[in-house]
């Protein structure tokens, strides 16, 4: 099983950083997110970088968080569609796309017929991620707190979703989907059973952790409450073909030495727990300067 780097676990520095430290530490690829940094939108530029690495991008994510609204224009139909030709110039097989914004009325409506044609006319599949409510807890505290708040309730409690008609894509159903483990801590839901409900179409994993804060929180995975053993075991158990790609939060890392020692520890967990190979001690990046 391949196990790729999301370049949005470097952030904030740049795309070609990911791509180094991937090179580096021994990852199998890249998921490139498409955001605001020009390198991200440019398959030219990406393309050098796959040449300078040896590192090829396993997957595109594509533009559709809130603070990427405007990357390659308004309109989200064009947005996705130009995501798909993306993955395929760039030798990708999987595209990760978030189910449509509520706002997004027209896009919303036409969502699950613009995947399926995307997928009958090209060799990328579509994976639709499941996302997570918007809870009011928020208000209350993003640390500690919240995380206690959902375990005493068995769930979010009073939250709104920005997505239609849910942020659990398998409401709508779709062939393929992205299951991620910090979005199911942050919406408390059952990783197990997302999985379960996906079943065969489950193509794509970002490998993190959460502990049930009210926002998403991205941890190496073995550092929240989710079972990510046992997801990874059931996936292993099931056959599972598709990519594993870390996408962790690294913001708080002083130095690249602290960043490569939070994604090396992420790919040594997933080496262990879904290629079975026996833990080792992450390799370090050479450099250390502040970040």
């Amino acid at each position: 099983m391949r196990v790729g780097l999301s370049t949005a676990s470097v952030y904030p520095q740049n795309t070609e950083s990911a791509f180094r430290y991937a090179a580096e530490l021994g990852y199998d690829g890249i998921e490139l997110m498409v955001w605001a940094e020009p390198a991200s939108q440019s398959i030219a530029t990406v393309q050098a970088y796959i040449r300078k690495y040896g590192i090829p991008v396993l997957a595109v994510h594509a533009p559709c968080l809130l603070i990427s609204q405007r990357v390659w224009g308004p309109d989200p139909v064009a947005k996705l569609e130009r995501s798909v030709r993306t993955a395929e110039a760039l030798g990708a097989d999987t595209v990760v796309v978030h189910p449509p914004f509520r706002w997004q009325r027209r896009y919303a409506e036409n969502f699950p017929a613009q995947v399926a044609e995307l997928e009958a006319d090209s060799s990328v599949v579509v994976a639709v991620e499941n996302m997570f409510p918007m809870r009011a807890d928020t208000l209350f505290g993003r640390r500690g707190g919240a995380a206690k708040r959902l375990e005493r309730r068995g769930g979010p409690g009073l939250a709104l979703t920005a997505f239609s008609p849910s942020y659990d894509p398998t409401d709508t159903g779709f062939a393929h989907y992205t299951l991620d483990l910090s979005h199911t801590a942050t919406a408390g839901a059952d990783p197990l059973a997302l999985a379960a409900r996906m079943g065969p179409g489950l193509v794509h994993l970002h490998l993190a952790d959460g502990r049930g804060a009210a926002h998403d929180e991205h941890l190496v995975p073995g550092d929240g409450t989710q079972p990510c053993v046992e997801v990874c075991a059931a996936l292993v158990e099931s056959g599972f073909t598709g990519h594993a790609v870390a996408e962790i939060n690294t913001q708080n890392a002083r130095t690249t030495a602290d960043r490569a020692g939070m994604l090396g520890r992420t790919l040594a967990f997933a080496r262990e727990h879904l290629n079975g190979l026996a833990p080792a001690p992450a390799p370090q990046s050479p450099r250390s300067e502040s970040v």
